[in-house]
């Protein structure tokens, strides 16, 4: 019996295909150009090329290019170095960690110690996987049987995960005698991984990863001594606390804990909070200037009341300078890749006018500061009158604040630079991390539909666009920070999934955001849902969920 012809649209044709191809067999047939395609979207979910279509459909390559493309890779590639780790050492205990220099660092626990040369011995053996191209396996279990399988396996971090959430089945997947639960989509074989490397980063290594350009190759290694720091610290306090994956957060929540954790969450912050204060008071003989920033959602406007809170405390007279004033007009402003107008490059900004006044602010002046009037994009006719006082602290946030050009009539030690991010260091389990995008993606979604009236479907659309901004004017700052700051909370999904989860169930099925939204929906249900009562007012959560104290 002949399988019925269905219709595939690919690439802006229609065309006629069996019921049951795989999406591989179809692209290679019919797919044109160079590019090397990871995985697809069947319609608007994201799915493995070996996935069989069987009614009419759209089908959307993707590619390392793609956001959606490098998470497979990575994926992918993790896998093959669990793989890996095993069949050498099966006694270890490889442990991921954050995102860092161009990949993820990893900590790689053995009891007896390993031979010195062991990392070279896991490339290798990566190596060779992937030269023998194994096929990706998928196995279906029910929970009560994943959760016998891991538990015989020693990965209790997934049995409890397993354990507090709701599983009708549970997909592992692996490349030999490694089998881990199926977060998203792998690449069909090892061979499709041919670009990685590890390198040593103490105490653990980090795997690398390539650019995201087809023939790309990692980059130069860059070494992230502060970041690096900022992440162990919170890990080590996650540790501390007992809650460094979702299993152990899931228990508190259903052991009526939470309340406690969400305290003592609260209480680091404002430690940390409290300790740059001190700092800032100490250099007050010679800082005057502190410059803030940090990505989207990072929580940067709370956190700049809580420390002007705090440097009151240390009796200084915090006053606050956002450098929007500063834009030059819209007919002044660089278009960015699409044509529209870049508000987010340096060259947006009048600098010179900017170091200007801060130079005449610091040396006791008194400065008309400018007003922007983002409705008609261009300077008002209104100025606000500005001096600083013997125990005035001037504090400016933006996006540019670590880039040395925006203030550089300032000397070094004539100003502080702090970078906030919220940099989760919770972990699906101990081979699955979570990305610190999807944290302040998920914050933005539900601040911008509750404050702002816009649904998750602009937010989602509009997040590449942000990310693009932030890689170019960021990142390549953050380690010239004089302080860091960690706004993640430990906490907050299980929080954040009360709100989320409603607004991503709002984004249609055929929109062009569905795919993302479908995937932030699976993961905010891998939590237990808690109420925001126990968050306190002041808490930087508030500024996305509402109901904070402070004037925004």
């Amino acid at each position: 019996m002949t399988s019925p012809q269905i219709e595939v649209l690919l690439e802006g044709q229609r065309l006629p295909v069996k019921s049951g191809e795989r999406i591989s067999d179809l692209l290679k047939r019919f797919l044109t150009g160079n590019v090397k395609p990871l995985a697809a979207k069947l319609n608007q979910h994201l799915v493995s090329l070996d996935t069989p279509v069987r009614s009419n459909c759209k089908i959307t390559p993707i590619s390392l290019a793609q956001r959606e493309g490098t998470a497979v890779y990575r994926r992918s590639a993790c896998l093959i170095l669990y793989e890996a780790a095993k069949e050498l050492y099966p006694h270890a205990h490889v442990v991921v960690g954050q995102s860092l220099a161009g990949g993820y660092y990893f900590d790689l626990q053995a009891t007896p110690a390993l031979e010195p040369d062991h990392l070279s011995r896991i490339e290798e053996r990566m190596r060779q996987i992937v030269a023998e191209n194994r096929p990706f396996q998928r196995q279906i279990l029910t929970s009560e049987e994943a959760r016998i399988y891991f538990s015989s396996e020693g990965y209790e971090d997934k049995v409890k995960l397993l354990t507090t959430t709701r599983w009708i089945e549970v997909r592992l997947v692996g490349c030999g005698i490694y089998k881990d639960i199926q977060y998203g989509p792998v690449v069909p074989s090892t061979g499709y991984i041919e670009r990685f490397a590890i390198v040593p980063y103490p105490p653990g290594f980090v795997l690398r990863f390539p650019e995201s350009q087809p023939s790309g190759q990692p980059s130069e290694l860059s070494l992230e001594p502060h970041l690096f720091k900022i992440y162990k610290e919170t890990k080590d306090w996650n540790q501390i606390l007992g809650v460094v994956n979702v299993g152990q957060l899931n228990e508190v929540c259903l052991s009526g804990e939470i309340g406690e954790v969400i305290k003592i969450a609260e209480g680091f912050h404002e430690k940390k909070i409290a300790e740059i204060a001190d700092i800032v008071a100490a250099r007050r003989d010679r800082v005057r200037l502190v410059l803030i920033a940090g990505p989207s959602s990072s929580g940067k406007t709370t956190f700049s009341k809580r420390l002007m809170v705090q440097l009151r405390v240390n009796g200084l007279r915090p006053i606050t300078l956002s450098t929007d004033n500063y834009f030059l007009g819209r007919a002044q402003t660089p278009l960015d890749d699409d044509g529209k107008p870049d508000f987010e490059c340096l060259e947006a900004v009048d600098t010179a006018l900017f170091n200007q006044h801060m130079e005449q602010l610091l040396n006791g002046q008194e400065v008309s500061i400018p007003i922007y009037d983002f409705f008609s994009g261009t300077r008002s006719n209104r100025t606000e009158s500005l001096k600083l006082g013997p125990n005035d602290i001037l504090l400016v946030e933006g996006i540019h604040g670590l880039n040395p050009k925006l203030s550089a009539s300032i000397p070094a030690e004539g100003k502080l630079k702090i970078y906030i991010s919220a940099l989760t260091q919770l972990s699906l389990d101990g081979h699955n991390r979570i990305m610190t995008t999807d944290v302040r993606l998920i914050r933005r979604i539900v601040r911008d539909r509750k404050s702002r009236g816009h649904s998750a479907s602009r937010t989602i659309g509009m997040w590449s666009s942000v990310m693009r901004g932030e890689r170019r004017n960021i990142y390549p700052f953050q380690e010239d920070a004089d302080v860091m700051f960690n706004s993640t909370l430990v906490y907050e999904p299980a929080v954040l999934r009360m709100y989320a989860e409603r607004f991503l169930l709002e984004v249609p099925t055929d929109d062009e955001a569905f795919c993302e939204a479908y995937r932030l929906l699976h993961f905010l249900r891998m939590f237990v849902p808690v109420f925001a009562d126990e968050v306190p007012h002041t808490s930087i959560l508030r500024e996305f969920i509402g109901g904070s104290t402070f004037e925004y």
